[in-house]
């Protein structure tokens, strides 16, 4: 890829509707001054003093607000509760320009939320603390399954792409059931043209028809790959082409610095990631690739170039560090300059 066909791709996302669909998390920071910290007169431990508090919004939300740092119009499907971090998360995507209109709020849900103490001694980064995990178990509601799969196949043929965050640990727990697979692998029959593109932590391999975006060790927990003589690139390779026989689609294989693995029908192509020095902060890179890789494959890009653009959104990203970060375009144009 040259100067001139990156810049083009770019031109083109600010004219592009994404549909972000899944688990949308509220990430909430407290941002503690330990010179502050007080002793408990009830039960004599101590007190951290919190002295800001900062949501964003994460998981699916992630996606979204690099998506938005790409330039794209952005709407969100998922699910939220009737509850404070709800509404604390509804207000942080629209204040990032995601439209919200499409969310299915739910009394018996509880909003997921990761609140993340944060230490910060004077002239340091924060240290984060243990984290405090809010997320419901249980399986999802079946109307609440059935509204998701009807905004979905409403929304998707109004887009010009679709992706999916599956997020919950926990099978059927999340947005992202077996109902909505279905209701996915169905839009990928009825709309070929419209790149549909899915991420998971634990079920990777149950999407059929779309477009999939696996780590190395999702790649191969997915496909029960095991075999300590093969390299990460022949594991990565081996465990894309099995993915590839359900996915039907180009198989994005992330490999840290290592870059991408694209493994299409009949070829695998590797594209290299550009080389970072200093420290880093990986939270969020894969969101990022996503969303980069997604948007450049809506804008016409190949395989291959969607690879690039995902390798240099996180390159971007993982210099931000103590915060889950975004790449903006200007922010992609200079990583290529610097690579180049």
């Amino acid at each position: 890829m040259d100067s001139e066909r990156l810049h083009a791709l770019l031109a083109r996302f600010t004219t592009l509707h994404a549909l972000v669909v899944g688990d949308f998390f509220l990430d909430r920071y407290l941002l503690i001054d330990p010179l502050l910290a007080e002793v408990s007169v009830e039960t004599g431990l101590t007190a951290h003093q919190v002295v800001d508090v900062r949501a964003t919004p994460g998981a699916a939300g992630t996606v979204t607000a690099n998506l938005r740092a790409l330039g794209l119009q952005v709407t969100a499907l998922g699910t939220i509760g009737d509850d404070g971090e709800g509404y604390e998360l509804r207000r942080a995507l629209r204040a990032g320009g995601v439209n919200c209109d499409h969310m299915v709020a739910t009394p018996d849900r509880r909003t997921p939320t990761y609140t993340k103490p944060l230490v910060q001694h004077a002239g340091a980064l924060p240290r984060e603390l243990e984290r405090l995990d809010i997320r419901t178990r249980t399986p999802l509601a079946n109307h609440i399954r059935a509204t998701l799969a009807e905004r979905l196949t409403r929304l998707a043929p109004q887009v010009d792409l679709l992706i999916v965050a599956d997020q919950m640990p926990e099978a059927e727990a999340g947005v992202v059931t077996s109902e909505l697979r279905a209701a996915l692998a169905l839009l990928a029959e009825q709309l070929p043209q419209l790149p549909i593109l899915a991420d998971s932590r634990e079920r990777i391999g149950l999407f059929h028809g779309l477009i999939i975006k696996p780590n190395l060790a999702e790649a191969r927990r997915a496909t029960a790959l095991d075999d300590a003589t093969m390299t990460p690139h022949e594991q990565a390779a081996a465990a894309g082409r099995a993915l590839l026989h359900h996915s039907r689609r180009p198989v994005f294989v992330t490999l840290g610095a290592d870059g991408i693995l694209v493994i299409e029908p009949g070829t695998t192509t590797h594209v290299a990631a550009p080389a970072v020095d200093g420290p880093i902060d990986i939270v969020g890179a894969g969101d990022s690739a996503m969303a980069a890789i997604a948007a450049a494959l809506a804008a016409g890009a190949t395989p291959a170039e969607a690879a690039l653009l995902g390798n240099l959104a996180a390159a971007v990203t993982i210099r931000q560090l103590g915060t889950t970060g975004t790449a903006s375009q200007q922010q992609i144009v200079a990583q290529w300059e610097q690579t180049a």
